[in-house]
């Protein structure tokens, strides 16, 4: 019982972990990568369908990436989906490809994705928070109903708090390794 309890939050945990990990990667750096464009929905036979399921998407060099459609109808569609996401990019069509250069990040640009991304570790701890609450409060109901004892529930605490600190200290060294990121130029 109580080692279901512990694993159900550490399961939270790493699920918080791995969504913060998702929502850095739609805050871009200076540099081009592709997920960037994950989160590009383009209208595909009236369905809106993810652009890495309708495309190849490299990175050329640095500062740019190459979207090659595998139907070349739907570069028009691509095109004004990438345009219309909130990224501001502005793909050039040259027939066969897309060619999504990445614009440079002035020095305010950097420090508004810097707020953001302390905003999402700043989420990210606070629903590890919850996650710990919820479990004691699912130790201190089994203590309760007399199931575990006092011992165990504090025993069982322990280790919640120990996960917490764990996953707090992850959180924060990703959120520091996004910031070094972007405030590199």
């Amino acid at each position: 019982m109580i080692n279901e309890i512990v694993s159900d939050a550490e399961d939270r945990m790493q699920k918080s972990v791995g969504s913060l990990e998702d929502a850095f990667k739609k805050i871009r750096t200076g540099r081009a990568h592709p997920s960037i464009l994950d989160s590009v929905m383009v209208s595909y036979y009236g369905t809106d369908t993810p652009l890495s399921q309708l495309a190849n998407v490299n990175v050329e060099d640095g500062r740019s990436l190459i979207v090659s459609p595998w139907e070349k109808p739907l570069l028009g569609d691509i095109e004004k989906a990438i345009m219309k996401s909130d990224l501001g990019l502005n793909p050039s069509n040259n027939g066969d490809t897309l060619r999504v250069p990445m614009p440079p990040l002035t020095e305010e640009t950097r420090k508004e994705y810097t707020k953001q991304a302390k905003k999402e570790a700043e989420n990210a701890r606070v629903a590890i928070r919850n996650i710990r609450r919820d479990a004691n409060s699912d130790l201190k109901g089994l203590e309760k109903e007399k199931e575990i004892s006092e011992d165990e529930q504090r025993r069982a605490e322990d280790n919640v708090q120990k996960l917490t600190d764990k996953y707090i200290a992850v959180i924060e060294s990703t959120y520091q390794a996004k910031e070094t990121d972007l405030l590199t130029f």
